[in-house]
């Protein structure tokens, strides 16, 4: 008797919901979105303004909701109050012919004082704050000493091993700097047999090159000056360059071009090719050197990076006097190239 008096409250519940009318609730179609007001399309596929697209309506101004603002169903800013957008100015319509780019600048925008903010915190004040923005904002001047290679050259056949070190600083802004260069190498336990350092002002020419010019001295093998002309920078591709000429005081003319590339196995794991090559214009019997291209150093080297500005290194380095040079390296009875393996170290602070 208990069960049949649940069923029959169940039926009485459940009669009511199956009777609601549900006709009422038709699917709302939402408008189409008209892509050429917001923008969207570009003038020449758009209709023209004062013509309708498709079934589209004119919304009568007049007979707008004044509760709504004329905005559609479910956008009710009534609460809001009249806004009065005279002030604004006309807006452009951005799908119209011949319309004003986005980034075009009114001519408002250029009237009044050139710095509105000296009148309000004064003129010497806001005069010293520009200063500081602009020397935060390149015309910092910073510094850097980068130790590009020290190491030790074991010979993998009969020669000997030595040592070598290539290492720069600069100090100055992205415009103008004063950069010092050195490098050089010699055999271990034995005399040093090249050495150089270069003083040089650069400058800026483009966003990734700078141009070099100053003196290098060479007090070894002999005591010779030279003037310096060259380009610093990093070539399309990620290549570093680093191109000069010099005129020694004796009037010989020789360049050396050096270009490298990093190549990141891992975060931390840098493989780099190396190529270094020397030129002469003329033989320089004095310093063992024949006209053309004298030198070709090719070489890879891995470096694994403890911190960024520390990073020993493992490499292979060909090293081949050619032309004229290999010549005058034959009648001396020495071996014109060798292979050498390198353990060395990358640093910079």
């Amino acid at each position: 008797m208990i069960r049949a008096s649940f069923l029959v409250g169940a039926m009485l519940v459940v009669s009511p919901l199956n009777a609601q009318d549900h006709a009422s609730h038709k699917e709302a179609t939402p408008p189409a979105m008209d892509h050429c007001a917001m923008g969207h399309l570009p003038p020449e596929q758009c209709p023209p303004i004062d013509e309708p697209e498709g079934d589209a309506t004119t919304a009568d101004p007049t007979t707008a909701d004044p509760t709504t603002d004329g905005m559609p169903d479910g956008m009710d800013h009534g609460n809001h109050g009249t806004i009065d957008h005279a002030e604004h100015g006309e807006v452009t319509d951005k799908s119209a012919n011949a319309a004003a780019p986005e980034t075009a600048v009114p001519l408002r925008a250029l009237e009044g004082p050139r710095h509105a903010a000296d009148a309000v915190w004064g003129s010497e004040q806001m005069a010293s704050a520009r200063s500081q923005l602009a020397r935060e904002h390149g015309r910092m001047a910073t510094g850097m000493v980068l130790v590009e290679r020290l190491e030790a050259r074991l010979a993998t056949d009969s020669g000997e091993d030595g040592y070598l070190w290539d290492a720069q600083a600069w100090y100055g802004g992205d415009i103008n700097r004063f950069v010092l260069k050195t490098e050089g190498e010699g055999e271990f336990g034995g005399a040093l047999e090249h050495a150089e350092v270069q003083a040089l002002y650069s400058r800026a020419i483009g966003p990734f090159f700078d141009l070099q010019t100053g003196v290098r001295f060479d007090p070894e093998p002999d005591n010779r000056s030279h003037l310096a002309i060259g380009i610093q920078g990093l070539a399309p591709y990620m290549f570093h360059i680093d191109g000069a000429m010099f005129i020694s005081d004796k009037g010989d003319l020789t360049a050396r071009v050096e270009a490298e590339y990093d190549q990141r196995i891992t975060q931390r794991l840098i493989l780099q090719p190396r190529i270094e090559v020397e030129l002469s214009a003329q033989d320089i019997p004095e310093r063992e050197v024949g006209a053309g291209i004298s030198n070709v150093e090719p070489g890879l080297r891995l470096r694994y990076e403890i911190a960024k500005e520390f990073a020993p290194y493992v490499g292979v380095e060909y090293e081949a006097k050619v032309g004229d040079t290999a010549e005058l390296a034959r009648l001396r009875g020495e071996d014109p190239d060798a292979i050498k393996a390198l353990i060395g170290l990358r640093a910079w602070f």
